[in-house]
């Protein structure tokens, strides 16, 4: 079956409507370096960026190095990220994945998506997100607001994360991938929320499947 996405020229229109919406667009996660911004994007699993930056802000002060997480047990790392929720797995993947950094790469985070994926806690989405916004190679991290816009909008006709973020990567140009991502969510969270989306004031109403879709009803 044919899928219904917008033609390349009014996918490259829509960006720009969004650049010009969001000129500011970027990660939310507050991270100074590739190792917090891996803890940070594991934390962020089914938690807000928000509750995720209020952790972090000092959890990042007292530790700075995986040799330094070790010090803690899987109890003691859990009541530091409590409110990030699933903390239990979150701090035991936490302080396997600082192990196998400390083991097999010399403390550093690594900077493919196919090793990161190795980590305990890392996903496609985690290791996209790391990959493109500590190590700027173009990368497009499909999240719930990712997959929620891009199919409504029409920039991808997919059922599932995976095959979203291939259309993306086929419907977008490569330099633009990180960008597009952090427009996307911005949009996500701003506008085009899952319920009660913004259309009557969203800019880029005139292309979106879903407003053209629910404006003839």
């Amino acid at each position: 079956m044919k899928k219904k996405m917008l033609k390349k020229k009014d996918i490259n229109k829509v960006l720009d409507l969004l650049l010009d919406l969001y000129p500011d667009a970027k990660a939310e996660l507050d991270f100074t370096n590739p190792f917090e911004l891996l803890i940070a994007t594991i934390l962020s699993a089914q938690c807000t960026d928000v509750q995720v930056n209020k952790t972090t802000s000092k959890l990042f002060k007292e530790f700075k190095t995986p040799e330094e997480y070790l010090t803690m047990t899987e109890e003691q790392l859990g009541r530091k990220i409590y409110s990030c929720g699933f903390y239990k797995t979150k701090s035991k993947n936490i302080l396997e994945t600082c192990r196998i950094l400390i083991a097999k790469y010399n403390s550093q985070v690594p900077d493919t998506i196919e090793e990161l994926m190795t980590l305990p806690g890392v996903g496609k989405k985690t290791a996209n997100v790391v990959v493109s916004n500590a190590f700027g190679v173009p990368a497009i991290a499909v999240d719930t607001h990712v997959f929620r816009v891009s199919n409504r909008i029409g920039l991808a006709d997919s059922k599932n994360v995976e095959d979203t973020e291939v259309d993306l990567m086929n419907n977008i140009d490569k330099e633009m991938w990180t960008k597009a991502h952090h427009l996307i969510i911005f949009h996500g969270r701003r506008m085009c929320r899952a319920r009660g989306p913004s259309c009557e004031i969203c800019p880029i109403s005139p292309y979106c499947f879903y407003y053209n879709s629910i404006s003839k009803k």
